[in-house]
């Protein structure tokens, strides 16, 4: 898919990525990146003690995983030669992702501004669903800047589509 057909899907869901299970292994590791070892991610005996069931994962190693869920769940643009993240307008931490669950990250293309030619601002809603559960861990709406090739005429011909 081109930016310009890109453009026709604001306002719609665009897709949907690959599980990834979050397991304590991989708690531990963001506890650790993060320096952040609160007992209700790292501890599971504190963590059943304060209602939780067992560790739960850090609301921002959530919110870490959507660019993964970029690779496997946003259209491939073609035509893109750089992508930047640029920052979040909202995030909002709905329920905690216990230890153990999967998640996916559902994506909604919400707007695309051209800031300079061939140059992006992309603004996408991010649900994070938890496998089994009614609500998402979080809901964010996630900017990024994508820089573009400009297309040829031959890229048209080949595509048979204008993407002037």
């Amino acid at each position: 898919m081109y930016m310009q057909e890109l453009k026709g899907l604001v306002g719609s869901r665009i897709g949907t990525s690959d599980w990834i299970e979050v397991d304590q292994q991989r708690i531990d590791a963001f506890a650790e990146t993060t320096r952040d070892f609160e007992p209700i991610h790292v501890d599971p005996e504190a963590a059943r003690n304060l209602g939780f069931g067992g560790t739960i994962a850090h609301g921002f190693l959530s919110l870490s995983l959507i660019g993964g869920f970029y690779k496997s769940g946003y259209p491939r643009i073609e035509d893109k030669k750089l992508g930047l993240n640029y920052g979040l307008n909202k995030v909002r931490f709905l329920a905690p992702v216990k230890c153990g669950k999967r998640v996916r990250g559902h994506f909604s293309l919400l707007e695309i501004v051209e800031k300079q030619p061939h140059r992006y601002q992309i603004t996408s809603e991010v649900s994070v669903e938890i496998e089994g559960e009614d609500k998402p861990a979080l809901v964010a709406e996630w900017l990024t800047i994508i820089e573009t090739e400009p297309q040829d005429a031959t890229t048209q011909e080949m595509t048979g589509k204008d993407h002037a």
